[in-house]
Formats: C-alpha cells, structure tokens, sequence
C-alpha cells in the first residue's frame, strides 16, 4: 500500500515508479530454482548417466594405454587421464543444460514465461548460467566419487585453487556458449550440430588423453590455440601439480587468460539477450 500525490492510500504505485529497485532476489532465486529442479527430475538421465559414461572412458583408456605401469607426467596413467575427465563431463554437461533452457521454450512456445516475468537480461542470463555450472558440479563430484573407486586412481589435491578456478572457469565457458546456441539456434539439430562438430572435437583434442609436447609442433600450436587445452591442462595441475602448459606462473596466466574470455563472451550473450533476437520475434 502506497500513497498517492493527494495523500489518499493506493493500492498499486503510480505508473513510471518501480516497484522493485535493484536485483529482482525473488525472480533470480525462482528461475534459478526452476531450472536445478528441471534437471534434478530426471537425474539419471542429467547427473548419473554422463557420469556412467565418462567413468567407461576411463576403464576403455586405462586398459588399452595404462598397461605395464605407463606414466605420464610421474604418474600412472589413470591418475592421469582421470582430472581430464572430471572437467570434460562437467564442461560438456554445463553445455547442455544452458543450451536446452531457451531453445526448448521457443519450440514448445513457452518462451513468454521467461521473457514475461520482471527480470532483467542479467538477471536471465544469472539464473540460467547458474543452474549449468550446479549441474557441472554436481556431474563432476559424482564423477570423482566413482573415479576414487577405481584402482591406481589417486585423486590427492596438490592445488585447491586450481581446482576450483579451472572448474569454474570451464563450466561457465561452456555454460555461455550453450545460452548462446539456445539464443542462436531455431531447432534442436542446431544445437546438436554444434554439440557434434564443435564442442566434441575441441572437448577430445584438448589434451584430455595425452601431453602435447608428444605432437608435432604444428599440432601443439593448434592444441594451444584451444581453450579447452588449459581448461583440463590447469584443472589436471590442480590434483598433479604438474602441468604440460608450464610452470606455475604460465598456470596462474592461463587462469587469467580464461577469465578475460568468459568476460568477453558473457558480455556478447548478455548483448545478444538484452537485443531480444531470436527471441523476442
């Protein structure tokens, strides 16, 4: 209840007066809830299957590759390969959550229900991102807790700022570029053709398997060129605490390098939200 210019009570604010001032808390908290509640209702299909997935990618690597006490960077082959596979499961189902979010509501027509309701493009794009990197996380710890099972596996965290840095960092890249093809994409074998063509081949030639001082020099430049590379490279530091990117000031430089890039492609996807293309037609 609100006063009028006459002094007389209202019951609603004159129109041209917000009624909420600053960040909508209640609108950011409910569709961040919507949407973990989305995932979490067929979480054997979001959270247990890709972590399933990405444990037989271990079990196929470790016994074609780790045979005969093969070691890679002073440790067995499966330590490893194993913090690759963490931050790729987490990355890739980032991806997935925030590229099903729009692209899903423009298809079934419920897109209203988003761009309705009194929330901002950040306050959209906060939620959104949100909701995928709770999903990266939540694939990424059930994912160590069935790699901790393995035998030869150790997961010891040399540098626990590493590890949550880069796995930040990774989730909310992917995280970005899947609200980005949930803007940009008109069906669901857009999304996929992304999935497919650029998000596999990035994800499986980025160092997950292998070091790059092994390939040739034209291929260590390509790998370097790749951000998924120091994504996994400083996330597998974080538990090794040996890295095939350098030393630790080239780690703490990659660290800063992904930062910049999240910034760069947030600022283009809150860009993209705020213009209401593709969305709002």
């Amino acid at each position: 209840m609100v006063r009028d210019k006459t002094g007389a009570n209202a019951r609603f604010s004159p129109r041209g007066v917000p009624v909420i001032i600053g960040i909508n808390r209640v609108g950011l908290l409910a569709l961040y809830m919507k949407e973990v509640r989305r995932f979490l209702k067929v979480q054997t299909q979001t959270v247990w299957a890709p972590a399933f997935t990405t444990l037989l990618f271990l079990v196929i690597f470790t016994v074609a590759l780790g045979r005969g006490g093969r070691e890679v960077l002073g440790v067995p082959f499966a330590s490893f390969v194993a913090p690759g596979l963490i931050v790729m499961g987490m990355m890739q189902n980032a991806f997935a959550n925030s590229s099903f979010s729009l692209l899903s509501g423009k298809l079934q027509g419920t897109i209203i229900d988003l761009l309705m309701p009194p929330l901002s493009p950040g306050e959209l794009m906060t939620g959104i991102l949100a909701a995928a990197m709770t999903r990266a996380i939540a694939v990424g710890c059930t994912v160590a807790l069935a790699m901790a099972l393995w035998p030869s596996v150790s997961l010891a965290v040399a540098h626990v700022w590493a590890v949550l840095w880069f796995g930040l960092m990774g989730a909310l890249l992917l995280a970005l570029l899947g609200l980005a093809t949930s803007v940009w994409a008109e069906k669901f074998d857009h999304n996929a053709a992304i999935t497919n063509f650029i998000i596999a081949p990035l994800s499986l030639l980025s160092g997950t398997f292998y070091v790059i001082d092994n390939l040739d020099p034209a291929f260590q430049m390509v790998s370097r060129a790749n951000p998924f590379f120091y994504v996994i490279s400083g996330f597998r530091y974080g538990f090794l605490g040996e890295s095939d990117i350098g030393d630790a000031a080239a780690v703490v430089a990659a660290g800063g390098g992904l930062l910049l890039l999240n910034v760069a492609l947030g600022a283009g996807v809150y860009a993209l939200l705020r213009s209401g293309w593709k969305l709002k037609s």
